[in-house]
């Protein structure tokens, strides 16, 4: 995991190795529940030619210079899920590894969320698929994980949410379907959170999420270093979203397999967006 602080980037190494399939061997691709894919042959490419491509939910937008890539998850269009370990339940450590595992036709968009320790493995709260396999870490410490507030992001179904640590510990009862937690929260009630400058000297390629009032999940990813305030600002004057919340920084990936666009940052849980098609549902369930 890398703790950033706001003064200066303090690079934590992380020790687990991204395993990929032997050559020659062939790949066996699985649902996000461990079950495999049913493979169909391939199209015919005269008959796909003149298909539009699929459109992409991620769009690139510059605010205040900054060059920033913007993806939205709908209710309408779009599941939530989480993953963080394979079916060998060794973390996939990078999107590349995670994309190899699935049905990318499946897939609108994936981005590395939450913190991790050396392992890979969440040290904060964490849902997958309706069962809960870290606890909510309210404890004190150093980086950004320790900055209070921190929050979770959450759902289940189409309501998705995010929330400081603290509200979420009082106020929601049920298990959500997924949940992340990370920190700082970047705006807190429409506020920036109280220890971050309006533009601080410490720029990263960072990522967040943010919900807005008609439920749209909003996740942005620098393409150039940025402040934690100008991100802040971005999903406060940009996005009109009350709460945002810090997912990680200089690690910060993005797989958007509409455009081909694979960073190559280790990552630990990853926040998995799917497609809510007839296909894509039956695969993600």
């Amino acid at each position: 995991m890398r703790r950033v602080f706001l003064a200066a980037l303090l690079p934590l190494a992380c020790l687990a190795a991204c395993s990929e399939a032997p050559e020659g061997e062939a790949l066996v691709r699985v649902n996000l529940d461990g079950s495999e894919v049913e493979e169909t042959a391939a199209p015919d490419p005269a008959a796909t030619a003149t298909e539009p491509a699929v459109p992409s939910a991620c769009k690139s937008v510059t605010f205040e210079g900054v060059p920033l890539t913007h993806c939205i998850a709908d209710p309408a269009q779009h599941r939530i899920q989480m993953a963080n370990v394979g079916p060998d339940k060794q973390p996939f450590a990078s999107l590349s590894a995670f994309a190899a595992s699935v049905d990318p036709a499946t897939i609108a968009f994936a981005m590395n969320g939450g913190m991790y320790g050396d392992d890979l493995k969440p040290i904060g709260y964490y849902v997958q698929n309706g069962e809960r396999l870290a606890e909510l870490n309210r404890e004190t410490g150093e980086g950004n994980f320790y900055m209070k507030p921190n929050g979770v992001f959450f759902g289940s179904g189409g309501s998705w949410r995010v929330l400081g640590s603290n509200t979420f510990f009082n106020t929601v009862g049920d298990r959500p379907e997924f949940g992340t937690q990370s920190g700082p929260l970047l705006l807190d009630g429409g506020k920036l959170h109280p220890d971050i400058q309006d533009d601080g000297p410490s720029k990263a390629i960072r990522n967040g999420v943010g919900v807005d009032a008609g439920g749209k999940a909003h996740f942005v990813i620098a393409d150039a270093p940025v402040s934690f305030g100008q991100l802040a600002r971005y999903f406060r004057d940009e996005l009109k979203v009350a709460n945002a919340l810090y997912l990680d920084g200089q690690v910060s990936s993005l797989w958007d397999p509409a455009t081909g666009r694979m960073d190559k940052g280790r990552v630990g849980p990853i926040i998995v967006v799917t497609k809510r098609s007839e296909k894509a549902g039956a695969a993600s369930e």
